[in-house]
């Protein structure tokens, strides 16, 4: 087993909400791992304590064996190497696709220009948006504006990607195409941690499926598991909400 993602203990609350209580998972290199649970579980907040946009209160996060709270980390390239793809594609409006998709390899990994657009459009082509590359990111829809975003984390090279609902703000139409983007990825061997309502998506796709609830993993396992046998009640009832849909 070749863990790449370690989490042990964590908590976090924010006042006197408990947003995460002792949550303990792994992600293993080359696995994609859903996070699925109703609004509020606390699902997004792992994903941004994983990414440290979010500071836990307690517990280790280890990234490749090192504990990433230790204070003695490079933040900027960790998220690099643990990139995130957010719900609301957090481009930079101000700037063509292709120099969203530059910026950061330039600041944070140090690649010439040349470099950066080569590898800008290699990854643009890759999600289907290479014909945009030169568009204003104001002028997209919203389905391209997550692909756009997609290829921007994956110029970094990452060693993880990290999707916080990627379709939630997205029209119903779009869906299909960000998912198969996904799906692709995975096809590839990335490593995904994928916050997802999508549960057709969660059950295809995924190696592992964590179950949350109020704060607490309540569930964990195989997607067969989950999906066809789970033993928490909670479970069934969430799950009973999507299958009578």
């Amino acid at each position: 087993m070749d863990i790449i993602i370690q989490i042990e203990h964590l908590k976090k609350h924010f006042g006197k909400l408990e947003v995460l209580n002792d949550i303990d998972f792994t992600i293993e290199r080359g696995k994609v791992v859903t996070i699925i649970g109703s609004s509020g579980s606390g699902k997004s907040t792992l994903l941004r304590c994983i990414n440290l946009l979010e500071i836990p209160d307690s517990g280790r996060i280890l990234y490749e064996g090192k504990d990433i709270m230790s204070g003695h980390l490079n933040v900027n390239k960790y998220r690099s190497k643990v990139a995130m793809v957010f719900q609301n594609f957090n481009l930079f409006n101000n700037k063509n696709v292709i120099d969203n998709c530059m910026i950061g390899q330039i600041k944070v990994l140090k690649r010439s220009k040349e470099e950066a657009k080569a590898e800008a459009l290699k990854q643009l082509r890759a999600v289907g948006m290479e014909d945009f590359a030169y568009a204003r990111s104001t002028t997209l829809s919203g389905g391209q504006k997550q692909r756009v975003a997609i290829a921007r984390a994956l110029c970094m090279n990452p060693d993880v990607l990290l999707f916080d609902e990627p379709t939630s703000a997205l029209d119903p139409e779009m869906v299909g195409d960000v998912l198969d983007v996904m799906k692709e990825l995975a096809r590839e061997g990335m490593t995904m941690a994928v916050v997802t309502h999508e549960m057709q998506f969660a059950a295809e796709v995924s190696d592992f499926v964590v179950f949350m609830d109020k704060g607490v993993i309540a569930e964990q396992g195989t997607p067969d598991e989950i999906f066809n046998h789970p033993t928490q009640e909670r479970t069934k009832q969430f799950l009973s909400r999507y299958s009578n849909r």
